[in-house]
């Protein structure tokens, strides 16, 4: 199986300073800074960076399950909320809300659901972020 690798650079102090990373291949080269992560700054952050992850890895899951399951989607559109609060200890990452959006011929809302809660337990993202509180809220068109 393929090693995924992404690049990132600090230089300065964390309130003055700036970063940059590189996505992969370069799906993302950009900035990243302070006011990107805790205010409204130009650029990314890594929270943004894990909810792409994980919405991609969930919708990819899904639509996995729902094929496997002979109902093929049309379309499974997925955003992810990652919450950061500040701690005793520092900031924690302490919730991701998923929210799906499924167009798939021959199924139920029922059905969907049991589908979605099973991608959201079994997606490798959501395995790596099993310390996290991960939420889900589906919808079938």
């Amino acid at each position: 199986m393929p090693v995924r690798t992404s690049t990132a650079e600090w230089k300065g102090s964390i309130q003055e300073g700036s970063g940059h990373m590189v996505v992969g291949k370069g799906a993302y080269d950009g900035p990243f800074s302070f006011a990107s992560r805790f205010e409204d700054g130009t650029g990314t952050n890594p929270e943004e960076l894990i909810a792409a992850a994980h919405a991609g890895c969930f919708s990819m899951a899904l639509s996995g399950a729902l094929t496997r399951a002979g109902t093929p989607p049309t379309s499974i559109a997925t955003t992810a909320k990652v919450h950061i609060e500040r701690g005793e200890a520092g900031f924690d990452i302490t919730e991701i809300e998923l929210d799906t959006v499924g167009e798939v011929p021959g199924i139920d809302a029922e059905a969907f659901q049991k589908a979605a809660d099973g991608a959201k337990v079994g997606c490798p993202v959501s395995k790596a972020l099993k310390a996290v509180k991960i939420t889900l809220k589906t919808t079938l068109k």
